[in-house]
């Protein structure tokens, strides 16, 4: 399943840095994050639950990055 959430985030290199770590949470197939569009592709492995993926998603790019925002 594919999903895409709008996100809020301050440059191009930061937009980067949230896209490696959505692709790098258990659960997630794919991610692209487009800087321009301000707009999260997510790809979802087989079976996955969709909120609790999304949740550690957020944590995790928070981790990296910890002024953006992702809207669920």
């Amino acid at each position: 399943m594919k999903k895409t959430y709008e996100i809020e985030v301050d440059c191009a290199n930061c937009a980067n840095k949230m896209e490696d770590a959505a692709k790098k949470t258990a659960g997630v197939k794919d991610a692209t994050v487009n800087f321009m569009t301000l707009k999260m592709n997510v790809e979802f492995e087989d079976g996955a639950d969709v909120k609790a993926v999304m949740k550690e998603v957020k944590k995790n790019c928070k981790k990296v990055e910890d002024d953006c925002e992702i809207f669920l």
